[in-house]
């Protein structure tokens, strides 16, 4: 099971991104149509980055670019908490389950990027 990825897209925390920004784009549908290029335009950008630098990274050839782009991914995904946050305070929707899998993304790319960018 320790196979090295050979694509961006083998990567699991890739793949849990990737469900975080299904899970917006799911929830933002039901936002306030005056919302559609405010809070939507935002939390679905946000969400974007995240999987979208995890895959840019993926090529990269030295630890130092892997690191910034892993870094970016991780910002963007706190701005997408956020969002999350303001449109639930907002009464725009009900986030928990979407925080829950952001949480679980956070997780995994402290320990990818721990691993990337760790000595051998």
């Amino acid at each position: 099971m320790n196979n090295p990825a050979k694509n961006f897209e083998d990567l699991f925390v890739w793949q849990k991104a990737h469900q975080l920004v299904l899970g917006i784009y799911k929830i933002t549908k039901s936002f306030p149509r005056e919302e559609l290029f405010g809070i939507v335009s935002q939390v679905r950008r946000s969400a974007v980055s995240v999987p979208a630098n995890i895959a840019e990274g993926f090529r990269k050839r030295t630890k130092a670019e892997k690191q910034r782009y892993l870094t970016i991914a991780h910002g963007s995904l706190e701005e997408t908490r956020y969002y999350l946050v303001l449109s639930r305070d907002l009464g725009y929707c009900q986030p928990s389950e979407l925080i829950k899998l952001l949480e679980e993304v956070s997780k995994l790319l402290t320990l990818y990027f721990r691993k990337v960018i760790a000595p051998n």
